[in-house]
């Protein structure tokens, strides 16, 4: 997921950049979290070198902020901004590289395990989807920037959005596919 205020910056080098390296843009995370992100280390970097996917979707942590943007991950301009103003941005895991490593949860918080090895992945993602919906929960940390030609698709809210993104992709000389599915954009129901 990102803040469309961020995509130019992401298309115009085309990579989706850790952040602590990407260009500053919008950031929904707070201080607090993002410092705490950098103060773990997880295979020879911290969680801020590394690009951050959710395993799903339905993540809890872009359900945190569907929903208000409430506790203390996420910023103030993150709860002011429109949830329609977001992106989520979708990649295989096949495609994050080398040095991928799959947390079971946020990884930056305490008992979450980390997979570092393709069969440990493998294991971890049977086992959470196993669980009933547990890959909510768990992240996927790319250890290197991931190229924008090798996302398989991008999550808009609504009609604007898209043609937005499409406008963008083409002036960047794109073809990502960019799809409306409201429902990556509303809140979980109880």
């Amino acid at each position: 997921m990102s803040h469309l205020a961020n995509l130019p910056a992401i298309l115009e080098t085309g990579e989706i950049r850790p952040p602590a390296t990407a260009e500053p843009g919008f950031i929904p995370s707070s201080a607090t979290a993002r410092e705490l992100r950098a103060g773990i280390e997880l295979g020879g970097s911290s969680l801020e070198e590394r690009v951050p996917f959710s395993l799903s979707p339905d993540a809890d942590r872009w359900a945190e902020l569907r929903e208000g943007a409430h506790g203390v991950h996420w910023s103030d301009a993150a709860r002011r901004a429109s949830i329609a103003d977001y992106v989520v941005l979708v990649a295989p895991l096949a495609v994050l590289g080398e040095g991928l490593v799959l947390a079971d949860g946020d990884a930056a918080a305490p008992g979450t395990r980390f997979a570092d090895s393709a069969e440990d992945a493998l294991r971890m993602l049977r086992r959470l989807h196993g669980e009933g919906g547990a890959l909510t929960a768990g992240e996927a940390l790319a250890s290197a920037p991931v190229a924008v030609d090798r996302l398989a698709i991008i999550g808009v809210a609504n009609e604007p959005a898209r043609d937005r993104v499409r406008e963008m992709l083409r002036s960047a000389g794109l073809t990502t596919k960019v799809a409306v599915y409201p429902p990556w954009f509303q809140p979980r129901e109880a």
